[in-house]
């Protein structure tokens, strides 16, 4: 049989107890953790005695005019901290947001920077009580468990999960700035490549999705095998390439449904427009299953088509007729 201080503890801990034992360990102090909290000086010492009896060793060390914290309790302290300012921040964030509509999103950085967020504006001004959260990551989440309610991805079609929408597909072409192209040596066709610098992924190597996007591929697809730059320029993300492009740094392999826009305003142009180059990856809406019959994601969603069918007429794109099926 268990000895019954045992028995005690496997207790959970309760929440009081901790937030006086976090207002004790800022302030060293009973007395100002007692005023801190609203509450008497005894009532917070009988919550720290009750704490480390659940715990089952000393929190504090009691000095005649000073309290110390144990080499336990500064252990504590570090889990205690962070998990209330993560628990008062939720609650906040909720009581702020109670009753309100609301859309959790997620997609990668460059595709929210480049794309998404320049039109967001339009839905926000359409949709004035839709609160809007977007969760910017290279790092796909698991719809069934995580806490978002629509995912926009940039993948094959084999890799796509059941019901997801395709938005627009993409080419990869050349782009320059204005200015570059009147500064330097003139670019008339792909063997003039060789005088300027080429911007492209500096991981586009190291997965079979990201190969399709290097210069090297583009260039023996073209037949300029022999061509090399006067430099190479690396970058980590599609719109740190094509801020390097816009400040004339190089030429820049585009995906062209992110410079779409660039294009049409003239801050970016296709250098070579007769050679782009088709890629296998395609946008795609991907709604979780917990959110499909809300309002607000019905009209985000409707509102996303819109502006999917703008880019697809800006870039010329058509329905791939393998991803036909999966529209369908």
């Amino acid at each position: 049989m268990a000895h019954p201080e045992q028995r005690l503890r496997t207790r959970t801990i309760g929440l009081g107890h901790l937030r006086a034992f976090e207002a004790v360990a800022r302030h060293l102090s009973f007395r100002a953790a007692a005023d801190d909290l609203s509450l008497t000086q005894s009532a917070v010492t009988r919550q720290i005695q009750a704490l480390e009896d659940d715990v089952g060793v000393s929190l504090f060390l009691r000095h005649t005019r000073a309290v110390e914290l144990t080499s336990a309790g500064a252990q504590l302290l570090q889990t205690v901290r962070p998990a209330l300012a993560q628990l008062d921040s939720t609650v906040q964030n909720l009581r702020r947001h109670a009753g309100r509509q609301s859309v959790t999103l997620t997609t990668t950085a460059s595709f929210a920077s480049m794309w998404l967020i320049p039109r967001l504006e339009d839905f926000q001004s359409r949709h004035p009580g839709i609160d809007f959260r977007i969760d910017a990551s290279d790092v796909p989440v698991d719809m069934d468990t995580c806490d978002v309610d629509l995912a926009l991805r940039y993948t094959q079609p084999s890799s796509t999960p059941a019901g997801a929408q395709r938005l627009f597909g993409e080419q990869l072409t050349p782009v320059a700035s204005p200015w570059l192209l009147k500064s330097q040596a003139p670019l008339q066709g792909g063997e003039d490549l060789q005088h300027f610098a080429l911007i492209e992924a500096s991981d586009a190597h190291r997965s079979a999705n990201m190969a399709w996007l290097t210069w090297r591929r583009w260039l023996d697809t073209h037949g300029f095998t022999r061509t090399q730059p006067k430099r190479w320029l690396y970058f980590n993300f599609a719109h740190q390439i094509a801020q390097a492009a816009l400040t004339g740094q190089g030429v820049a392999l585009a995906r062209l449904p992110l410079i779409a826009d660039s294009l049409a305003s003239g801050d970016l142009v296709e250098v070579l427009p007769g050679l782009r180059l088709d890629s296998p990856l395609a946008y795609w809406l991907i709604v979780g299953p917990r959110s499909a019959e809300r309002p607000e994601i019905k009209a985000f969603c409707k509102w996303l088509e819109t502006q999917a069918a703008l880019t697809r007429a800006a870039i010329g794109d058509g329905p791939d007729p393998d991803t036909l099926e999966q529209q369908n």
